[in-house]
């Protein structure tokens, strides 16, 4: 599954005309995901065009890569953060209040926005969305790898 995410992040940086860009989880580690990326059959279809983490209200959000902001305001009464990533690829924050303005570059890491309440979830959440145009792609396609660990092997005879 790791080698199908990886195959796929690489494929869509190459077609977004850039080489992978290092990139940082938008959330402290673990990450929860209260509802996954669940792409719609159509533009128009019903769909979740993200994914849903899990995080208190007042959680600091950081930039998944570095950039510009793109869109940093209200839309339909909530805060929405979105970040222009050099590859192309524009990554999307809400319900947040915006610690950045519309043009200002950021680099990974950053703190970028605070998650504020109002989410569509049950419990407070980031919805972390992925475009490329208007093409929404999993998120969770950015997060880094994590490093292979190796168990030690089990008692004899299992």
């Amino acid at each position: 599954m790791t080698t199908l995410l990886l195959s796929l992040f690489l494929a869509l940086t190459q077609a977004a005309g850039a080489g992978p860009i290092s990139t940082v989880r938008p959330l402290p580690a673990p990450l929860s995901v209260v509802r996954w990326w669940d792409p719609p059959p159509s533009p128009y279809a019903a769909g979740h065009r993200g994914v849903d983490l899990a995080a208190p209200v007042g959680s600091r959000l950081r930039a998944t890569g570095p950039g510009r902001v793109h869109y940093a305001g209200q839309v339909a009464g909530r805060g929405v953060l979105s970040l222009t990533l050099p590859n192309g690829l524009r990554t999307t924050y809400e319900p947040v209040r915006p610690l950045v303005a519309e043009g200002e570059q950021v680099t990974a890491g950053q703190v970028v926005a605070v998650l504020t309440e109002g989410s569509h979830c049950p419990a407070p959440c980031l919805h972390w969305g992925l475009l490329r145009g208007e093409e929404y792609l999993n998120p969770l396609t950015l997060l880094p790898r994590p490093s292979p660990r190796l168990l030690p092997a089990g008692p004899a005879g299992l």
